[in-house]
């Protein structure tokens, strides 16, 4: 595509506006494969077998809100040339000391959880084989070394093939469980069953909703687009993001409404639901619908597993780079050029270090009380603070006037900002004090 000789606000050579083309598609794929994990699925199971098809309209919903969210991120990367960090350091020292303890925290107990996470269907699958710290260690190194070795780009086409394995695997139990398409639809209306208002906004704000949102502008930098002229693409790609989501969640809320809420059957919160699930489904449809579901529920968790060691790994070289750097504005613009120096770099590695070995001793031990409050307080904290400073930073003089929030954008950021305050403050009263 040919360079006008204009410039943008950034300083940077403007390009004519790419059309948005499926063909670009890509940072939008990983970052849905990253944000569903096994967790979030279970606890949308768990909505479905309590209320059926009643909470339909929350996932929609949902949806909606991480697109907004997402665009929000995506448009702040390419409208201005700085990074997410760059924004919240402009902002002052106080996002600075809360990512700091925030990052280091919550990778510790994520790495355990994702490794074993990773691991229980290897199990499930493989009975007579190692147990699950065994496995858990190996997905975990298997990720360490597939990030460390690999660029953005093989790592987007592994992340394709981990949702398209995902997609199918969900849809087809869905589809296996004949689902009822009149009570689909009205599901559509906003109804509030008793005792289903923090189901409800978990549905709307959980799954899906992590630190990789943060991380999506960073996917976007590595994928090559870095001004405003991708804009369009990546609004595309991000709606073809969330809305895969939002089909995931729906598939698993006829799941629950079908397989479970009509044989009043319980699973067990977490990820070891869906080893629940797995049997539910042998008994139901025979080992080979189980089994391949013990595959899908695999991709699951392992595109979470990689997806964190790449994207908060390059977020966290950009919050070294950026902290070793001057004061905001004379640093070197955000662009695939910096996005693969960073994930050359020793912050970026030590990081997946960091994600891999220490959190392996987790596996062994109970995780430590006060930990598990910090990791609690700090992650409910995550998306408000998210939501918040990203209305900040796209109504402020930090953003070219083009690309400042509109009434709608300003509407969908402040009702995510309400939304996951509240779901702050009850993850917060809900933890072990």
């Amino acid at each position: 595509m040919a360079e006008t000789s204009a410039t943008t606000e950034t300083g940077e050579p403007a390009s004519r506006p790419r059309k948005s083309s499926w063909k670009y598609i890509g940072p939008g794929i990983v970052v849905a494969a990253t944000g569903v994990g096994a967790g979030d699925l279970v606890a949308t199971l768990i909505a479905g077998s309590k209320f059926g098809y009643t909470l339909m309209w929350a996932a929609v919903i949902g949806c909606v809100v991480k697109i907004s969210l997402a665009e929000a991120a995506g448009r702040w990367h390419l409208a201005t040339g700085r990074t997410l960090f760059d924004g919240w350091r402009s902002l002052g020292p106080w996002t600075t000391v809360y990512f700091a303890i925030y990052v280091v925290v919550w990778g510790f107990i994520y790495g355990a959880t994702a490794m074993s996470s990773s691991a229980l269907p290897i199990v499930a699958l493989f009975p007579d084989g190692p147990g699950l710290k065994f496995w858990a260690i190996v997905t975990g190194l298997i990720g360490l070394v597939f990030v460390w070795f690999n660029r953005y780009a093989v790592f987007e086409k592994v992340m394709t093939v981990l949702i398209g394995i995902m997609f199918v695997v969900v849809v087809y139990v869905a589809i296996r469980v004949v689902p009822d398409v009149g009570a689909s639809f009205a599901g559509l209306l906003p109804v509030l069953p008793d005792g289903s208002l923090l189901y409800t906004l978990g549905l709307i704000g959980g799954v899906g909703g992590t630190i990789t949102m943060a991380a999506y502008g960073y996917w976007v930098n590595a994928k090559g687009w870095s001004n405003s002229s991708w804009m369009k693409v990546m609004r595309l790609d991000n709606r073809v993001a969330y809305i895969t989501t939002g089909l995931f969640v729906v598939a698993m809320l006829i799941v629950g409404a079908e397989l479970l809420h009509a044989s009043q059957i319980a699973l067990t919160s977490g990820d070891r639901g869906l080893i629940d699930l797995g049997k539910v489904l042998e008994d139901r449809f025979g080992a080979g619908t189980a089994k391949l579901f013990l595959v899908g529920f695999f991709a699951t968790s392992f595109s979470s597993l990689i997806g964190v060691w790449h994207g908060v790994s390059l977020m966290f070289a950009d919050f070294v780079e950026r902290f070793r750097a001057p004061a905001a504005g004379g640093e070197e613009k955000a662009g695939p050029a910096v996005a693969e120096r960073q994930q050359r770099s020793l912050p970026f590695r030590a990081y997946l270090l960091w994600l891999t070995f220490p959190p392996m001793t987790l596996l062994w031990l109970d995780e430590p009380f006060g930990l598990v409050i910090a990791y609690g307080v700090l992650g409910a904290f995550f998306m408000p603070f998210l939501a918040l400073t990203l209305i900040w930073l796209l109504n402020s003089s930090r953003t070219p006037g083009e690309w400042r929030n509109g009434w709608l954008s300003n509407g969908m950021l402040a009702l995510s900002g309400l939304l996951f305050v509240v779901l702050c403050v009850q993850q917060v009263r809900d933890l072990p004090w």
